[in-house]
């Protein structure tokens, strides 16, 4: 198996035995800077660990299908720390809403890595939404 498939079958399998927790749904602010709205539905894989000590991060997209179909990568000055988030059945346009999110801060930054096999998928799933 090659690298890119083993490692979105391994995030496949995170997503499949962790539950899903949105405790930022779209439109709440963020619990300790009420400035920071939230775009997208924004959770976490309960019973996970990332960098950061906490759960893995994920952002929870419109699209009916609830696979990984990108990751973004982030670097926080203020927190001192590098994170990936997994990006849950989101559209190209809700993946670019988050890439504004974690661009539009002086201290943040992100770039979103796409899962290759659902690019066409993205576009054609953008009719059903």
């Amino acid at each position: 198996m090659d690298n890119k498939l083993n490692f979105w079958t391994r995030i496949d399998k995170l997503i499949a035995s962790h539950e899903v927790i949105i405790d930022r749904p779209k439109g709440s602010t963020h619990p300790i800077y009420p400035g920071i709205l939230y775009p997208l539905d924004y959770g976490y894989l309960k019973g996970t660990s990332s960098s950061d000590g906490n759960e893995i991060d994920i952002w929870q997209g419109s699209m009916t299908v609830k696979t990984c179909v990108a990751v973004v990568c982030t670097v926080d000055i203020l927190k001192s720390d590098v994170e990936i988030k997994l990006l849950i059945g989101c559209t190209n346009d809700e993946m670019d809403i988050i890439t504004r999110f974690h661009n539009d801060y002086d201290y943040q930054s992100g770039i979103i890595i796409k899962r290759n096999e659902f690019d066409s998928d993205i576009h054609l799933s953008l009719s059903d939404v």
